[in-house]
């Protein structure tokens, strides 16, 4: 299949609390294949535990979605109004406070995509349904905290690094992030 095939396969639609069990197994997957090379097994394997998951809230303000090629999970993927940066239901990174988008920037949460999905635009077909609808809130602008694997397709799509940063995960194990910004 070629690559203009894959993406008019591509189906993005909103993620429903019955999706989370199924996404829960397809994120742990996607971060032990997709982050070799990035994190350590350890660092993987605790963020699996504690960083790594979907974000109900997400689901519940309707800002989650999941992505099918062919009818199959292909990817899962969101932004949110909320000052949460990162971080799933077991340990959500900030406030659920809303942002003002008038002088805040939405955030680009939770991207996940199958390993036997990567590099066919699963990532690309969730973010361009992020971006209209963020814009369609009124958001200029998106933020987030990358994964180190995320943050060479995070560049590509015009994201700059703000800062780098180290969370000390509760067992002890720092992890590494990027937070990165761009406008719409």
């Amino acid at each position: 299949m070629s690559m203009a095939d894959a993406t008019k396969a591509l189906e993005v639609r909103p993620a429903s609390l019955a999706d989370i069990p199924t996404l829960t197994g397809m994120i742990a997957s996607s971060a032990r294949i997709l982050s070799r090379g990035y994190y350590t097994g350890q660092e993987t394997e605790s963020a699996i535990r504690h960083v790594f998951g979907v974000d109900s809230a997400l689901i519940a303000d309707g800002t989650y979605f999941v992505a099918t090629l062919g009818g199959r999970l292909a990817g899962c993927g969101g932004w949110s109004r909320r000052q949460t940066m990162y971080g799933g239901d077991q340990r959500p990174v900030g406030a659920l406070d809303l942002l003002d988008p008038a002088r805040d920037a939405a955030r680009i949460r939770a991207f996940f995509v199958a390993p036997t999905a990567a590099r066919r635009g699963v990532g690309r077909g969730l973010f361009n349904e992020c971006v209209r609808a963020a814009s369609a809130s009124g958001f200029r602008a998106l933020e987030l905290m990358a994964t180190l694997p995320g943050v060479p397709f995070y560049a590509a799509l015009g994201f700059e690094t703000i800062e780098q940063i180290t969370d000390e995960l509760p067992d002890g194990t720092p992890i590494r992030f990027v937070r990165m910004r761009r406008e719409i």
